[in-house]
């Protein structure tokens, strides 16, 4: 959030990549079902294997949506900033969550009822598009994935997983001043809040990011994005 901003959840609908393609009728009938949830830092938005009721979108907080395989090792697939929305796959399929998603900080979230999603989804073609597009570039970056783990050092991972908070489908705030800790890079990134603040180091020597107190500023997002190419 940007200190001293606010923002409202008929603002933040409003302001939702997909909701510049609806009619009034249409916008109308969103604002009045799409109701607004907090959840305190550290709980737990969703977890995995619950039902699938809504699609949620992020008003103001930090989130982080991961999982945990058989052996323990957690997984974090990507985190979620002001403006994101998630879970389109799960309501689309009808099926159990697959992931976990903790708030990182307090946070704000509209919970939009599967039956106002689906409504959208048999009304608007435009809304179709957008989903069309998110589902195409979420499924890039949990491919990207296995090479993050696998094949990425702390600090290329690092820059990749800040280049995907700008993705203009998942985060489309346009602020690059992000109010964020060490701690909560770590989370998002999987890795020690000594070993992200070494990381930002590196970035901001290469001119990608300035580390400020509790705040990062993106100078280069293509950079972060193609860091370790």
């Amino acid at each position: 959030m940007e200190q001293g901003n606010v923002i409202s959840l008929t603002e933040m609908l409003r302001r939702a990549v997909w909701a510049g393609s609806l009619t009034p009728e249409q916008m109308a009938r969103v604002e009045a079902e799409v109701a607004e949830r907090f959840a305190p830092a550290g709980s737990y938005v969703c977890r995995k294997g619950d039902p699938v009721d809504h699609w949620i979108g992020v008003v103001d907080g930090l989130l982080k949506m991961s999982s945990d395989s058989p052996e323990g090792k957690t997984v974090t697939f990507t985190g979620m900033l002001n403006g994101g929305w998630f879970g389109e796959g799960s309501v689309l399929k009808t099926e159990p969550r697959k992931y976990d998603v903790v708030a990182l900080r307090d946070s704000r979230l509209a919970f939009m009822p599967r039956t106002t999603f689906e409504w959208l989804l048999d009304n608007s073609i435009p809304f179709n598009r957008f989903l069309l597009l998110q589902l195409n570039e979420r499924l890039g970056v949990f491919i990207s994935l296995v090479e993050y783990d696998r094949m990425l050092d702390t600090d290329t991972r690092v820059a990749r997983c800040l280049g995907t908070l700008f993705n203009p489908y998942f985060n489309p705030g346009r602020q690059r001043t992000l109010q964020i800790s060490q701690e909560e890079i770590g989370y998002l990134c999987s890795t020690s809040r000594q070993r992200a603040n070494q990381a930002l180091q590196v970035l901001e020597k290469a001119g990608l990011l300035r580390v400020d107190y509790g705040s990062i500023t993106i100078l280069d997002v293509d950079g972060l994005r193609t860091f370790g190419n």
